[in-house]
């Protein structure tokens, strides 16, 4: 007898969704949903709310209107099947935190503290450090590492819980090409082990490309949703943009171009990006 399928888990679901900041929508009637696995791109420029959304999610900022579902229950913070990789900033140089013990709050941070983890979670902060190959510096001054190696223990901080939902909120700013490369691996990499959902807040899908289900594109109080072939074409980007907006493509690449006479917002320049291939997917969507 073959044995069925199981049904994917749904991993957020917004559903008639709004939010506004003072008199500012931010985006509006947003109602979509993201099963288990996917890796999903949420685009767009400075600004549209790229932030905000993975902030409701993260349970740190209420809706004005709608619903939105996280894991199956409503958003709340300090959820932990949600795993969190921030833009990368920074740690004071002379921070006396290593990069195991930013690990470790990954398990304990909800206490005062540090403190003294037991055997079980030492082993499984290892297991993850070295996963994320960062074992050769993870006793350093976290301050005094690199940015590219600062994220690496960034990235094993966020899965050392074994998270369902990973959000990364530009994990990739400021960092050159290199790190970018190798960052943007160790998250497609455990996204495809774990068969997890990875949301990623990017102004540049180039890098995340191959790895990429799914692209949400917030601009203007609007938004798509849908495969890439489907969301980055001129017509949804003309309509979501209210101006005209050329995507070409060009010797193998897209090239996004905004028509700078135009009404509605402006791209500060052109977006470069790769081909991209057809392929199966859910029919994009827009606000209305």
């Amino acid at each position: 007898m073959a044995v069925a399928e199981l049904a994917p888990q749904m991993s957020v679901r917004f559903t008639e969704a709004t939010l506004d900041y003072q008199d500012r929508r931010v985006w509006g009637d947003l109602s979509l949903e993201f099963d288990e696995p996917s890796f999903v791109a949420i685009l767009g420029p400075n600004g549209s709310g790229k932030t905000s959304l993975l902030r409701v999610i993260l349970g740190l900022t209420p809706l004005s209107s709608g619903s939105v579902e996280v894991l199956g229950e409503a958003p709340r913070r300090g959820n932990p099947g949600i795993g969190y990789v921030p833009q990368h900033q920074s740690f004071d140089q002379d921070l006396p935190l290593r990069g195991r013990d930013l690990v470790q709050l990954g398990i304990d941070g909800h206490r005062w503290g540090i403190g003294r983890p037991s055997s079980t979670a030492r082993k499984r902060v290892a297991e993850v450090i070295e996963a994320v190959e960062a074992t050769a510096y993870a006793d350093a001054p976290i301050g005094r590492l690199s940015g590219g190696e600062q994220q690496r223990l960034r990235i094993a901080q966020a899965i050392v819980g074994d998270p369902r939902l990973l959000l990364c909120d530009e994990p990739l700013a400021s960092l050159d090409l290199r790190y970018q490369q190798e960052i943007t691996k160790l998250i497609g990499d455990w996204q495809r082990r774990t068969r997890r959902t990875v949301l990623f807040v990017t102004h540049d899908v180039n890098p995340i490309l191959n790895l990429v289900d799914r692209v949400l594109f917030v601009v203007n109080g609007r938004w798509a949703a849908g495969t890439p072939d489907e969301v980055l074409t001129s017509e949804r980007m003309s309509d979501l943009y209210g101006s005209h907006v050329d995507v070409l493509r060009v010797h193998g690449r897209i090239l996004v171009v905004s028509d700078s006479t135009g009404s509605g917002f402006e791209l500060e320049e052109p977006h470069h990006l790769p081909e991209i291939h057809e392929g199966p997917g859910p029919h994009a969507r827009s606000s209305p």
